[in-house]
């Protein structure tokens, strides 16, 4: 008998590199054990200096080629020139633009920013956070943007995510690097998993993001300054929430009483 095939997996993220540093290591497993795996970038576009850099870390993970929204980063005018910014664009045009891409890769699972914004609170983490909140839902809704193609469920939605008691290390280097850390009570995480066997190719995948480790202030170049044993602590497990998207059977008739 044929075992079932393993979930497929969507990654949406704000920028190049956080799906390397939040979920590299759930992209990789799942790639390993022959599931499609894909990730949809919300900022930087075709063409932008980091993009191959992007293309490379997927690559590592077994990801596939980019897939952009192609909106600007909101610090940094130079992701898409001439387009808006994520946080400006018209909330209903930016789910429309990630509805297509669910209904055309059809994940099982989904994967995003948690809603603090990534210990960081970037404003473009929040966004991609709310956009994907909101896109996972209409995608299954057949009525809401019909010009994105036929309408697909994704079983679950998953918030990566840093709990208060799993920051540790991270929390004096990020101060030191002038940067504000958001982590969220225990109790908010629903799964944590030990990508130990693959933080080898998580590391890669966060390595091809040249001009990032190549930075003082940025996680990747923070990670790459530290002892080894320091880097695998840090990077060996993976936290997230799970928000389960769609109807749920067996709510309650009434609401308040």
């Amino acid at each position: 008998m044929n075992s079932p095939p393993s979930p497929s997996l969507l990654g949406v993220f704000a920028h190049p590199d956080d799906e390397s540093l939040l979920a590299g290591g759930v992209l990789a497993q799942h790639h390993a054990v022959g599931a499609r795996t894909a990730v949809v970038t919300a900022t930087w576009a075709p063409g932008s200096r980091r993009v191959p850099e992007l293309a490379a870390a997927l690559a590592v993970l077994g990801a596939g080629s980019p897939r952009l929204l192609g909106y600007n980063d909101a610090r940094n005018p130079e992701a898409a020139p001439g387009q808006p910014r994520l946080v400006d664009a018209p909330l209903d045009e930016a789910i429309g633009r990630l509805v297509a891409h669910i209904r055309n890769f059809r994940p099982d699972i989904v994967v995003t920013h948690d809603a603090v914004g990534q210990l960081t609170g970037h404003p473009d983490h929040l966004r991609t956070h709310q956009i994907t909140l909101l896109a996972v839902e209409a995608a299954g809704l057949a009525r809401l943007y019909p010009q994105a193609g036929p309408p697909w469920q994704p079983a679950a939605l998953y918030a990566a995510t840093h709990p208060e008691s799993g920051v540790g290390p991270l929390r004096p280097l990020l101060e030191a690097a002038g940067k504000e850390v958001l982590a969220v009570p225990d109790s908010y995480v629903t799964t944590s998993v030990d990508v130990t066997p693959w933080t080898d190719a998580k590391w890669r995948a966060i390595l091809a993001h040249r001009g990032e480790v190549a930075r003082e202030r940025p996680l990747p170049g923070i990670l790459a300054r530290l002892p080894e044993a320091d880097r695998a602590q840090i990077i060996r497990t993976e936290h997230f929430t799970r928000l389960t998207p769609g109807p749920t059977k067996g709510d309650p008739a009434r609401l308040a009483t």
